[in-house]
């Protein structure tokens, strides 16, 4: 129940913004850019994340693959995702025993 209202109001308050907020933003780019443009600005601004995210993706694996090149410990990310999925279980361990069912 904890987790899935965090989940909720971690994706209807992005950043802190109420849903009044984003529904008076929504309102605003329509009437700025009028309802026929703004599929094509959301299509536009999809494609550039998309871009980005394969830009930060390839500069992460060569970086990888540069640090093993030269023989430095690159299971350093390993263990820090490790421990914090530890840390993920042995919360929902405690939450589990607090939760109402």
């Amino acid at each position: 129940m904890i987790k899935s209202l965090y989940l909720h109001t971690m994706w209807t308050t992005p950043l802190f913004i109420s849903g009044a907020e984003i529904a008076f933003i929504i309102f605003i780019v329509v009437m700025v850019f009028g309802a026929d443009k703004v599929p094509e600005i959301a299509r536009g601004l999809g494609k550039g994340l998309k871009t980005i995210r394969n830009a930060t993706n390839d500069i992460k694996s060569e970086v990888m693959k540069s640090a093993e090149k030269q023989g430095l410990d690159t299971s350093l990310a390993d263990d820090v995702r490790k421990e914090i999925d530890q840390v993920k279980e042995d919360l929902d361990e405690f939450t589990g025993s607090v939760k109402r069912r």
